[in-house]
């Protein structure tokens, strides 16, 4: 549980704010990797709060290469607090190669978090959708898209008065990114449900009361590993 003045202080700015884990948040190396895993996102992608082992997509990996005898190297574009403006702006900047095996992609809470038109999302999730499919050579069943959690089961959720409001709008922007993932025949992946136990299984959160716990992103992973392990092969 976060103290109360750290929830007033969120709720000011407008932020998600890090407590973040004193290891640095770095992509596994590409050294004699066989496989490529491209992970676009926000905190939620890059583990806020967990340490650098601790995220999905890091873990995805280590759970690939538990099973394939060729190992599968991971690029993370995501920070704490963007948007899907942001995220299109980190992608023009870095721009990726097209020939990831595998991308996923998970972007939309910011947008509902600091009240960003919902028309926003409209526009631009569809075009990081198509972007995730060309760094995925051009192939959408190469791509896999997560729902975004839902924070109102978390102790800043609820400390926010907030709780029901977020899950409501949460659920909207979730119905349109499912709706663009089977328009374009990307996978979509439901790991929402796992968040809204945060309250029931502490456990479930990590230390700064918000983000998902490295238990939960195991969670994440043990949904979306046997399609990871499929586009892999």
């Amino acid at each position: 549980m976060m103290h109360p003045i750290y929830f007033k202080i969120a709720l000011i700015i407008g932020l998600f704010i890090p407590l973040s884990c004193a290891v640095s948040k770095k992509n596994i190396s590409s050294e004699k990797a066989a496989y490529s895993y491209l992970a676009l996102g926000d905190s939620y992608t890059i583990g806020e709060s967990v340490c650098v082992d601790g995220n999905y997509p890091t873990q995805l990996a280590a759970s690939l290469n538990k099973t394939l005898k060729e190992k599968t190297s991971v690029k993370i574009i995501a920070k704490t607090g963007w948007t899907t403006t942001n995220l299109l702006s980190a992608i023009a900047h870095e721009n990726p190669t097209t020939n990831y095996n595998l991308v996923s992609l998970l972007i939309g809470v910011n947008n509902q978090y600091q009240e960003k038109p919902f028309s926003i999302y409209e526009k631009e999730f569809p075009k990081l959708v198509d972007m995730a499919i060309n760094f995925a050579g051009g192939n959408p069943k190469n791509v896999i898209i997560l729902s975004i959690p839902d924070y109102g089961f978390t102790p800043f959720g609820q400390e926010s008065g907030k709780a029901e409001k977020t899950t409501a709008e949460l659920k909207r922007y979730n119905n349109f990114a499912n709706k663009i993932a089977s328009e374009k025949g990307v996978q979509f992946k439901n790991i929402t449900p796992i968040t809204q136990n945060g309250l029931a299984n502490p456990e479930l959160v990590a230390s700064d009361g918000l983000h998902p716990s490295e238990i939960a992103y195991k969670k994440f992973v043990e949904i979306i590993f046997k399609s990871a392990l499929k586009i892999i092969r």
